[in-house]
């Protein structure tokens, strides 16, 4: 038996679920400028059905994004609100809470190449922001050899630990989104050496055969799943809205926990979930890996 653990699910797409709102390209930022208690309320909900772990509404928090709003000056300020609710919520709780830095310019965009020395300033100045107040930085949904080496970069002298969460083709695990062989992000690990290596925002049916790739990283290793139907072509467009991605109906909680147990029983130590992976889906398998003789820390 091992020692879990446990991320929360989705922080964006349940953000925007519960807030009502019609969706619009800042996402979850919106609704966090809106009605920040609702970030506060995703979060304790996550704790109380066994996560261990809180990630940050930062994901989508970048100049790029806030700029085309008019809203670029807010970054500090939008930084501190997210920070300020995960830290009400993990009061008491024991959890730890993660620093989510999301991608530069776009999600599932490795086309964009985000410029590596750019790249290394804009998430310096996010892990200056956060590193006091979380205890991890948590690089998100990286498609790239390049992106990820840009937000290492910006990360390699925060002070805290840092997690690289990759996403990988739905249709085959073993190749990044940009199309690049899976194990070419070997040499950044060796040479960043963050503390873990995970998948993320990828089918679940994916996962399997990219942790058959990262397990050989000698490090700890896991990975957290989103339920999207595929990422449709108008999701791939500039600023998108999330109305162009559509939930799976077929992954229920239970059907979630199977995926995530397959993986555990691959050597995953770190599960969770992404995008439409929601509270009653970690409490399923928060209950699975009880049930298994798994600790959860």
């Amino acid at each position: 038996m091992a020692n879990i653990t446990l991320l929360d699910g989705s922080i964006g797409q349940e953000l925007v679920k519960r807030s009502g709102m019609k969706p619009t390209p800042l996402w979850s930022t919106r609704v966090m400028i809106d009605q920040p208690e609702l970030v506060g309320d995703v979060h304790t909900d996550y704790f109380h059905q066994g996560a261990t772990v809180a990630t940050t509404n930062t994901y989508a928090v970048h100049r790029s994004r806030l700029r085309r709003e008019g809203l670029e000056d807010q970054l500090p300020a939008l930084i501190d609100t997210a920070l300020t609710q995960a830290e009400q919520a993990r009061a008491g709780s024991g959890g730890r809470i993660a620093g989510s830095l999301g991608p530069l310019l776009a999600t599932y965009r490795p086309d964009l190449k985000p410029d590596v020395d750019e790249a290394q300033e804009k998430f310096a100045e996010l892990a200056d922001l956060m590193a006091d107040r979380v205890d991890l930085l948590l690089i998100e949904t990286a498609s790239s050899v390049q992106e990820a080496e840009g937000a290492l970069r910006g990360t390699e002298e925060c002070g805290k630990p840092v997690w690289l969460a990759l996403s990988v083709m739905d249709e085959d695990g073993t190749r990044l989104r940009s199309g690049e062989p899976l194990a070419d992000i070997a040499a950044l690990v060796e040479r960043f050496a963050p503390e873990t290596v995970l998948i993320n925002c990828t089918r679940p049916e994916a996962i399997p055969a990219a942790l058959a790739i990262i397990a050989e990283l000698e490090r700890p290793f896991g990975a957290y799943a989103n339920g999207f139907t595929g990422i449709s072509e108008g999701f791939l467009q500039d600023a998108p809205t999330v109305d162009a991605l559509e939930q799976r109906q077929d992954l229920a909680p239970e059907a979630y926990a199977d995926h995530a147990m397959a993986w555990v029983a691959q050597g995953a130590t770190i599960v969770g979930g992404c995008c439409e992976v929601g509270p009653d889906h970690i409490k399923a398998l928060a209950d699975r890996l009880h049930a298994a003789g798994h600790k959860i820390v």
